[in-house]
């Protein structure tokens, strides 16, 4: 394959104005996929990190600080 796509060079198969419209849709072809891999693993993240958030906020230490913020919070004399 190395060898052919070298015979192309040098036989002037990807110079001038095709050459470089051909690399360009090359590239766009070869990065189709990765936006969605990105999405992929950015949602994958997202949802672990909400998991352990879940787990540290329902935790019993944290859930009565939580309540009794609130409970000074609406019980105060104003």
């Amino acid at each position: 394959m190395k060898g052919r796509l070298a015979a192309r060079r040098r036989a002037g198969c990807f110079g001038g104005e095709w050459g470089r419209r051909r690399r360009a849709a090359l590239r766009q072809k070869l990065d189709r996929g990765m936006t969605t891999a990105e999405y992929a693993m950015g949602t994958l993240a997202a949802c672990a990190f909400a998991a352990v958030l879940f787990k540290v906020v329902t935790s019993g230490a944290v859930s009565s600080a939580l309540s009794s913020v609130i409970g000074k919070a609406l019980h105060v004399q104003v």
